[in-house]
């Protein structure tokens, strides 16, 4: 059963949401009555989706979302009535995973959240290959620099200070990239 938190911005009952959300399936969990409230109702609450209705996005409002998705990140659908191409694309821009201009109709939610998970989790996956595709750059750039090193002080070739480096990861049972963080550490060290 998805777990989902409700902000309101607007001062209209939102009853009517969470009914038809309750006979979907899904949890609702205790409103958060501003976005102010938000990051700490994610963390205590630890909801699959939020879903945000306003008139329009503040800037407290977008900044909250920005702080969340640094800490917490979760799928977040917003409803507004703004349908500015601006604000729409700093409340993306902020976290916002899908960004409703309609209005909120309470029998189209269902497809909506699906939606939102369904790019969340995609993005989610590109995050993460990103950071593994940067993580093994930076790895790259600290092998061929452990590898300058051992050119230059031990007068070997590429293909021997490689091998140098792979037979010390292999004795000391750890990555390529950490003994080449170790070998410019004492470098650095010994000048």
């Amino acid at each position: 059963m998805l777990r989902i938190l409700l902000v309101t911005d607007t001062d209209k009952p939102i009853g009517e949401l969470r009914d038809s959300l309750s006979l979907h399936g899904y949890e609702v969990l205790t409103d958060a009555d501003s976005s102010v409230a938000l990051l700490a109702a994610v963390e205590r609450q630890r909801p699959d989706v939020v879903i945000i209705d306003t008139e329009s996005p503040s800037r407290d409002t977008l900044e909250q979302l920005a702080v969340m998705n640094g800490a917490a990140p979760r799928p977040v659908v917003m409803f507004s009535h703004d349908a500015d191409q601006q604000l729409i694309r700093a409340a993306v821009g902020a976290g916002v995973t899908t960004y409703m201009v309609d209005g909120l109709e309470p029998h189209k939610l269902s497809p909506i959240v699906d939606v939102a998970l369904a790019r969340f989790a995609e993005e989610s996956r590109l995050r993460q290959r990103l950071a593994d595709v940067e993580q093994k750059l930076a790895d790259r750039k600290l092998i061929d620099r452990a590898k300058g090193i051992l050119m230059d002080k031990r007068g070997l070739s590429e293909a021997d200070a490689f091998e140098t480096l792979r037979s010390q990861a292999m004795r000391q049972g750890v990555k390529l990239a950490d003994v080449a963080r170790q070998l410019i550490a004492m470098a650095d060290l010994l000048g």
